[in-house]
């Protein structure tokens, strides 16, 4: 899609971290859970990583249908391998562990919801900036939003959400 605002893969990846650690301190100090806030950062930080061999493939064209994202799930696998292999010995375990989503389930939530909410606040950001290409995504990323059925997602949208609408005047005066 056409973008008005430009953002490439290192600027994605530090708001999804962002948003990440926003989301388990909001799990551990709301809601009284137990996530690993660290942990979540440094791997919502490789979240990506394989792109610098995949490039950035189109959700839209990534989930066409699930042969198509069996088949990325593939070749992101083998960029994940390589990846990992090009580290020295000793640091290829650590490496390996962060790079292609492996480890734990409850963070792989969290980064999870976390690039879905950037998803969406880039979608907020293009449609106020005159871009309506983005109406039907911000739609579509919201039904997938509610799908996720996270408290934590639900507080974002309600208590953070709503800045990103505004003005650095509007939120100044606040």
């Amino acid at each position: 899609m056409r973008n008005v605002m430009k953002e490439n893969v290192a600027e994605h990846s530090f708001h999804v971290s962002l948003i990440t650690h926003t989301l388990c301190t909001i799990a551990n100090h709301v809601y009284g859970k137990e996530i690993d806030t660290e942990k979540a950062v440094t791997h919502s930080l490789f979240h990506d990583v394989t792109e610098v061999i995949t490039g950035d493939i189109p959700t839209p064209v990534k989930h066409h249908n699930s042969d198509m994202l069996k088949n990325f799930r593939d070749i992101e696998a083998l960029a994940a391998e390589k990846l990992a292999s090009k580290a020295p010995g000793e640091l290829k375990d650590v490496y390996s562990s962060l790079i292609g989503h492996k480890g734990d389930e409850a963070i792989a939530s969290y980064i999870k919801a976390a690039d879905l909410l950037d998803a969406y606040l880039k979608c907020t950001s293009e449609l106020l900036a005159g871009n309506r290409e983005f109406a039907v995504a911000k739609n579509q990323i919201q039904e997938n939003l509610d799908r996720l059925d996270m408290e934590e997602v639900d507080y974002f949208l309600r208590h953070f959400a709503p800045s990103f609408e505004k003005t650095l005047d509007e939120i100044s005066e606040e």
